[in-house]
C-alpha cells in the first residue's frame, strides 16, 4: 500500500505542478510552422555531379568510418604485456567479436577469414549508432551567433536512421553471402542447396519458390531493423525532449516529457545502439554460414 500511495502522490504532484506552471506560462497555441520531421532531412550541403552530394549524413558516415579506423590502430600500436583497463576492454571486445558473431554463426576455418568483415560491421554501424546521440552542429535550418559568425544549431542525428546506410550494408551482406555460397558448392549446386534434402517431386517448386522470396525478404528485414530502431528512439528523443512541446505551444508540458526523454536517451545509449550492431553482425554470420553448411 505504502507504494501505491507513493504512486499516488508523485502523479498528483506532477499533475499540480504542470497545472501551475500552465497558470504562469499560459499557452502559445499549436504551432504549426514547426516541422519535426525536417531534423531527419538531408539538405545538400556541396553540390557535385550526379548522387554525390555531400550532406549530413556523409558527415555522420565519415566520422563513423575514421572512429573505426582510428581507435583500433591506435590501440593496436599500443598493446602492453600488462594491459590497462583500455586495452582490457578492447581485448574482450575483440575476443567476443571473434567467438560468438563469427565463431559461433560459422565453420572455424571460414570464420577466421570472415572475422574482419563482420567484426568491421560490428564496429561500424555501433559507432554510426554512438555518435548519432552526441549533439553536433548540423542543423543548417537553426543557426546561432559565435563571434559573428553563424553556426548551425546543434542536433541529434545518425546516418544509420536513412534507410539508404542500412540498405546498403546490407546488400553488400547479401551479395557476400551469395558469392560464399557459389564459391564453396559452385552454382548449380548453390541454387540445389535451397531446397531442403528430403523434399521431391512437385513440392520441390513450391520450397524453391519460398527460399527466393525468403532471401530477398532478408533485405527488408536486415536494413529496416536497423533502421527502424534508430529512427524510433530519435523521434522519441526529439519529441520528449521539447518537439511535443513546441508542436502544442505547451511549456508547461515539459516538466513532465523532459525527464522521459532522458530515460529514452539513456535507454537507446546503452541498450539499442550495441544491440542494433550485435543484432546486424550476428546475422551477417548466421547468413554467411549458412550458405556454406551441407545442408541449407
Amino acid at each position: 500500500m505504502k507504494t501505491r500511495y507513493l504512486v499516488l502522490l508523485s502523479t498528483g504532484g506532477i499533475a499540480v505542478l504542470v497545472i501551475a506552471l500552465y497558470a504562469i506560462l499560459g499557452s502559445e497555441g499549436q504551432n504549426t510552422d514547426y516541422k519535426p520531421q525536417n531534423e531527419f532531412r538531408l539538405d545538400a550541403w556541396v553540390n557535385l555531379p550526379g548522387p554525390f552530394d555531400i550532406n549530413k549524413a556523409v558527415l555522420y558516415l565519415f566520422l563513423a568510418a575514421a572512429l573505426t579506423s582510428i581507435t583500433m590502430i591506435y590501440i593496436a600500436r599500443r598493446m602492453q604485456q600488462r594491459p590497462n583497463r583500455v586495452q582490457t576492454a578492447v581485448e574482450t571486445i575483440y575476443t567476443f567479436m571473434r567467438d560468438n558473431i563469427a565463431g559461433g554463426n560459422m565453420p572455424r576455418d571460414m570464420a577466421r577469414k570472415w572475422f574482419f568483415f563482420t567484426g568491421t560491421l560490428f564496429l561500424f554501424i555501433w559507432w554510426s549508432n554512438m555518435i548519432g546521440y552526441i549533439p553536433l552542429p548540423t542543423n543548417s535550418e537553426e543557426t546561432f551567433s559565435v563571434f559573428g559568425v553563424d553556426v548551425p544549431a546543434f542536433a541529434l542525428y545518425a546516418a544509420t536512421a536513412n534507410i539508404s546506410v542500412p540498405l546498403a550494408l546490407t546488400l553488400v551482406v547479401w551479395f557476400s553471402y551469395h558469392a560464399e555460397g557459389i564459391r564453396a558448392k559452385g552454382f548449380v549446386g548453390y541454387l540445389k542447396s535451397w531446397v531442403p534434402a528430403g523434399v521431391e517431386g512437385a513440392a520441390v517448386g513450391p520450397i524453391f519458390v519460398i527460399e527466393v522470396i525468403s532471401h530477398f525478404v532478408r533485405i527488408i528485414s536486415l536494413s529496416v531493423r536497423l533502421f527502424a530502431n534508430i529512427l524510433a528512439g530519435h523521434l522519441l528523443i526529439l519529441f520528449m525532449a521539447g518537439g511535443l512541446v513546441a508542436l502544442l505551444g505547451l511549456a508547461a508540458l515539459g516538466i513532465v516529457t523532459l525527464p522521459v526523454a532522458v530515460v529514452f536517451f539513456l535507454f537507446e545509449v546503452v541498450l539499442i545502439a550495441t544491440l542494433q550492431a550485435f543484432i546486424f553482425a550476428t546475422l551477417t554470420a548466421i547468413y554467411l554460414g549458412g550458405e556454406v553448411a551441407e545442408e541449407h
